[in-house]
């Protein structure tokens, strides 16, 4: 007689018999865990010690405390270790209401950055496209036209800054002049109403004071040619007003790069934008630097070769006295990296400082840090010139090495702050303790002549600083992948902590299951270079079962991107939930240590793969609930790239692959990363690495993902990819986004993050993903 059994039952069985990783994984349960663990969701629910000091005087800033309870604007006075709310935000939140004819919470304030103005009587900040002006006395709001720039973090904000202008004109320090661009020519407008022209053979293409417009701005505007599009002039004015430098850019002959946005929001018809992208080799668009006199008219022209632009906009002047410009000029393929001087009476230049690519084959100009000190005497400059980035003092008259500031076999990375009385620098540091990660950045402080280095944000975290203006205090905020840390105010004089500044409050996560990322060390594929990475695990992780595994892999040579900080990690938890383990590290090739280290990718970014191959080999020998037999791989931009190319390259190992935005063909791509960062001059390495020479290897499956309006990549590189894939007969998918820009944006972003999920739960984990499922909105943001 047959054995009957109930249908629950006999779904309880069938359970059984699957898999143990199967169990429990890609189901409706984990994509709503998903969501959930998606950064905006998970920060409605949380609380990080993060302090983002804005000075308002030489010991006393203001912070955003932002949490589940709303968002709290508090003053800390440093000198007195006292906080306090910086304003009455029921008050303001009253006003405003009244003012914009729509409710306003206290405690959720439309607005995340401010500045004081009329001595602290008042707050300014923009708001609902308009710049808006509180009094604190009389609790009363008042529009004007949106301020152009709130003070950076971590720089000193004067207490009183006058109202800005609107967002096409450049306003003088002195509020007396206004600067403005019509017809490609540069005006001034006094502030009688007099309007002065100072140019007038600007022409398309070859305008004043307009930097080049990236697709974004042209898709913004509504223009379809970038030599038309309007954005506030570039002019940088002398500190007493009286005179103001600018360009003229001559792009007429450089590469441009054509895209079509497919479904445009307010018409039927698609629209092609034409814009400047030089590609490697080709020619750049070239700056002439032109000096103007407000008070005696005289135009004083630079005396100086073209500048060739290689980075968007255009070139970037600083004023140190009211005589005196300087700007950095890199020379094509960053071979050397030039520090310039101009006066401004004569338009006469000088060579400051030239830093040769020597003996390394370029000059990193993302470590190419300096700050003028010695009232503008005197310069420091970080140099990789030892084999380890490192700063040197120079005398800035005679361009002469004064003396080395730092020593060592470890990587300095930001100048934090220069106290000119003491002759001191702060800078952020990596690897000083070689039992840290390298990757951990503390705070450090040592005499300019290189004596008495010391260590002034001690413990096994990573760092981010921020010092007083009077040298005296420090905001640390310190964490890891598995440690929420905290923020602390610190005495500048010895790192002693003077008060905690927030705690953070992660019950939530807890509450959730959620288990710690492991930290992971390893070898690369020499079998000897240190590396390390991250590896997170989907919560209610049970030892037990085997785990696909996710790589998210970023690869671009300007940095390196291994989560080191506690909220970093939090963004690759929601691919976790859907059943994953997820890794990221960081191979030879990128920065953050030796130069020997960063070269291991220069004219061989298409090599680099065989770390990450290496590392995660070794992670699921250490770990037995990694399945290395199902391995899938996704990244964006560079890392749509690397995701495309180290899935080809290595197909037995890597079985699923999502690029998106990549930047597939270097030859495809902007002349200056890749001139920098692959090589120059333009060398067969160009094709051999491009994604397409592999295009025969694929073996597992492929999802393409591209925007049609990209600023970044144009798609145009995809679909050399795709045409190698359809040349070779080989099946793949592709999702091309209608007004996507670079990466998961614009009105489909979410739905690109869904058919990513259901891309590796279908073909990774052999899982149909729950049907209808809709992912929205997140609910909360900073």
């Amino acid at each position: 007689m047959p054995l009957k059994l109930r249908p629950w039952l006999l779904s309880v069985l069938c359970l059984a018999m699957l898999p143990v990783a199967a169990q429990a994984q890609g189901r409706l349960a984990n994509y709503r865990n998903a969501e959930k663990f998606m950064l905006g969701n998970v920060f409605a629910h949380i609380r990080l010690a993060r302090v983002t000091p804005t000075w308002i005087s030489p010991n006393r800033f203001w912070y955003l405390r932002a949490g589940p309870r709303g968002r709290r604007f508090l003053v800390v006075n440093a000198a007195r270790n006292t906080v306090a709310a910086a304003f009455d935000q029921a008050r303001i939140a009253a006003a405003l209401s009244q003012a914009a004819h729509r409710p306003v919470r206290a405690n959720h304030l439309p607005f995340e950055d401010f500045r004081y103005a009329e001595h602290e009587r008042a707050i300014q900040f923009n708001f609902a496209r308009a710049g808006w002006t509180c009094s604190l006395q009389s609790a009363s709001c008042a529009k004007g036209p949106r301020i152009p720039a709130l003070f950076p973090h971590f720089r000193y904000a004067p207490a009183f800054v006058p109202h800005g202008a609107a967002s096409l004109e450049n306003v003088s320090p002195n509020g007396k002049w206004t600067a403005f661009v019509r017809d490609h020519n540069l005006f001034v407008r006094y502030q009688t109403g007099t309007v002065v022209q100072l140019t007038d053979n600007g022409k398309p293409g070859d305008d004043y004071a307009t930097p080049l417009p990236d697709l974004r701005t042209l898709v913004a505007e509504g223009v379809t040619n970038g030599d038309n599009v309007k954005e506030p002039p570039a002019v940088f004015w002398s500190p007493d007003s009286s005179e103001l430098i600018t360009y003229r850019l001559d792009s007429r002959n450089a590469g441009r790069y054509n895209s079509i946005q497919f479904v445009p929001p307010h018409q039927l018809r698609p629209i092609a934008y034409n814009y400047v992208y030089p590609l490697p080799g080709e020619i750049l668009p070239r700056a002439y630097p032109v000096i103007f006199n407000l008070n005696t008219g005289k135009r004083i022209n630079v005396a100086t070769p073209p500048i060739r632009i290689q980075f968007e906009g255009g070139p970037y002047f600083r004023w140190l006295s009211n005589r005196t410009v300087f700007y950095t000029y890199d020379h094509r393929g960053e071979k050397s990296i030039v520090l310039r001087e101009i006066n401004a009476q004569t338009g006469a230049q000088r060579d400051i400082h030239r830093e040769v690519a020597k003996p390394y084959p370029y000059v990193d100009p993302g470590e190419s840090l300096f700050r003028f000190v010695d009232h503008n005497r005197e310069f420091l400059w970080a140099s990789e010139r030892s084999g380890w980035n490192q700063l040197y003092l120079y005398d800035a008259r005679s361009g002469k090495l004064i003396n080395r500031v730092t020593h060592g076999d470890w990587v300095v990375r930001r100048i934090v702050a220069v106290d000119e009385k003491t002759r001191q620098v702060y800078f952020l540091a990596g690897g000083v303790n070689p039992r840290m990660d390298p990757y951990y950045t503390q705070l450090y402080r040592v005499n300019f002549n290189g004596t008495g280095m010391q260590l002034l944000t001690p413990g096994n975290y990573d760092h981010a600083a921020s010092v007083s203006p009077d040298g005296r205090f420090i905001v640390d905020n310190y964490s890891t992948v598995s440690d929420p840390g905290e923020s602390v105010l610190r005495r500048a004089s010895d790192g002693a902590v003077i008060r905690v500044l927030e705690r953070p409050d992660i019950s939530w996560l807890k509450r959730q299951g959620w288990v710690t990322p492991i930290h992971f060390e390893g070898k690369a594929a020499d079998g000897k270079t240190d590396l390390y990475g991250v590896i997170v695990r989907p919560t209610h992780f049970n030892a037990a079962r085997k785990y696909a595994v996710l790589e998210n892999i970023y690869t671009g040579p300007q940095g390196f991107f291994t989560p080191k900080s506690f909220g970093a990690a939090l963004r690759l938890q929601s691919m976790s939930e859907l059943g994953f383990v997820v890794v990221m590290l960081d191979g030879r090739g990128t920065t953050g240590r030796s130069r020997a280290f960063h070269d291991f990718s220069y004219h061989n970014m298409g090599n680099v793969f065989v770390d990450h191959v290496a590392m995660i080999k070794q992670m699921g020998e250490k770990y037995p609930w990694m399945n290395l037999n199902r391995v899938g791989i996704y990244g964006t931009s560079a890392g749509g790239y690397g995701s495309a190319h180290a899935f080809l390259q290595f197909p037995g190992f890597y079985k699923v692959c999502v690029s998106t935005s990549g930047d597939h063909d270097p030859r495809m791509d902007k002349a200056w990363w890749n001139e920098l960062y692959q090589g120059w001059p333009v060398g067969k390495d160009y094709a051999e690495q491009a994604n397409e020479a592999l295009a025969k290897n694929l073996q597992g499956h492929l999802l393409l993902i591209h925007g049609d309006i990209d600023d970044n990549v144009n798609p145009a590189e995809t679909m050399r990819l795709v045409n190698a894939l359809m040349t070779a007969n080989q099946p793949f998918d592709m999702l091309l986004v209608p007004n996507m820009y670079h990466g998961d944006s614009g009105p489909h972003a979410l739905y690109v993050t869904l058919r990513r999920w259901n891309y590796f739960v279908r073909h990774l984990l052999g899982v149909r993903p729950p049907a209808h499922f809709v992912l929205h909105p997140r609910r909360f943001h900073f």
